[in-house]
């Protein structure tokens, strides 16, 4: 087996990086990496060379990385969902503490008036100012129901909250981890008319940018509480201030602070601390690792955003040939009638498509040479081609 050079782009926890064997290199030369490591490192404007073939996503979000370009190149892109949810749903329920008792508030004034010898009595004629409410008997509404909107509902459940949930893409596995006690509804405006709180956890798409936006807020409870540690633009600035000023919306917790938020009156923001715990980045490390060795020694792809998840059981073979290609009839017999006309034998072979892109894996009873290969590159609709040697 080759060796596999990899590239961090930023730090990565060594507890994911000890689990590369002897068959992996660490390169600081992005260029001739085989697959690259990232965290927030944007990559939309670098240049990828012919030799990379997977880019690995230490978290859930991939804004940072250009994802059409990478599928035009025949490069996979990984994210780790899930290895991070704990940490965000545990600053999620922080979140909704602070905004429920103004605890920052109390812990603000103990510090404006830490030299006063009298802070002890004085506090008790003070505190009606931070006075809130609690959190139980409360009604939180959870929009995204992934791993971490599961999470936190379920969390906000065991707290005594009432949760309702909204998720149109709400998959069997996930409804199976909701709590029996959160109810679904099928209409968002149900979150927005019913909820005392609520929690977006859904990705950036067009469909979802700005979604809370004067038009949805109208529609919510007199003085909700909303809380977005999912993405910044999911919410719409200018729409949130006005809400803010008018009392619509009691606070605004968020956790990606920006020129607009930082003067707002009531928001309290946290500098994207959600998935920054040691335990998150060494899960999200240490998944990405395991996606990264899986689809460079066997061609399987698991959690790729942006090629369909596919794999071929191991059996005895010479080769296996991995396809990136352009989702469109006769691709399949394209590919396999050039080995075939070769005389190499096909025992095993799978395809899978997502979208516009599809994904082939084939293997060989004899090993192919180069021009075979090349032949295979050169049909229209191939993107890129790797063989894997056994």
């Amino acid at each position: 087996m080759k060796k596999f050079k990899i590239s961090c782009m930023n730090a990565i926890s060594q507890k994911g990086l000890r689990n590369f064997t002897e068959d992996y290199e660490k390169t600081e030369d992005a260029g001739e990496a085989d697959a690259l490591l990232v965290r927030s490192a944007n990559l939309h404007d670098m240049e990828f060379s012919q030799d990379l073939v997977a880019i690995a996503r230490a978290g859930a979000g991939v804004n940072n990385i250009p994802l059409d370009r990478c599928t035009e190149q025949g490069i996979v892109v990984f994210n780790t969902p899930g290895a991070n949810a704990n940490g965000v749903k545990e600053l999620v329920v922080a979140g909704l503490l602070l905004a429920a008792r103004d605890i920052s508030g109390g812990i603000e004034w103990v510090r404006e008036n830490r030299e006063d010898p009298e802070i002890s009595k004085d506090m008790e004629k003070s505190k009606k100012k931070f006075a809130g409410s609690e959190i139980k008997g409360k009604t939180l509404g959870v929009i995204g129901l992934g791993a971490i909107g599961i999470e936190v509902a379920n969390a906000a459940d065991a707290l005594g909250m009432h949760v309702l949930g909204y998720d149109p893409f709400l998959s069997v596995n996930g409804a199976l981890r909701l709590s029996r006690q959160v109810r679904i509804v099928e209409r968002l405006e149900s979150i927005y008319e019913n909820c005392d709180y609520i929690t977006l956890h859904v990705p950036l798409l067009d469909s979802t940018r700005e979604m809370i936006d004067a038009i949805a807020m109208a529609k919510m409870k007199d003085g909700v509480v909303i809380l977005n540690y999912a993405r910044d633009l999911l919410v719409k600035d200018e729409d949130m201030a006005a809400a803010l000023e008018s009392g619509k919306v009691r606070c605004y917790m968020t956790d990606f602070p920006n020129e607009n938020t930082c003067k707002m009156k009531n928001v309290v923001a946290t500098p994207h601390l959600g998935a920054s715990t040691e335990e998150s980045e060494e899960n999200c490390a240490v998944l990405a690792v395991e996606e990264l060795r899986d689809f460079l020694e066997t061609g399987r792809i698991r959690n790729s955003v942006n090629y369909p998840n596919c794999s071929l059981p191991l059996e005895k073979c010479a080769c296996r040939i991995c396809i990136m290609n352009v989702n469109k009839p006769n691709m399949i017999v394209s590919c396999s009638s050039v080995l075939s006309q070769a005389g190499i034998n096909i025992p095993n072979m799978t395809n899978k498509s997502r979208g516009d892109a599809a994904y082939t894996l084939i293997d060989c009873d004899t090993l192919p040479d180069e021009a075979i290969i090349n032949r295979i590159r050169e049909i229209p609709g191939v993107k890129k081609v790797r063989v894997i040697y056994y």
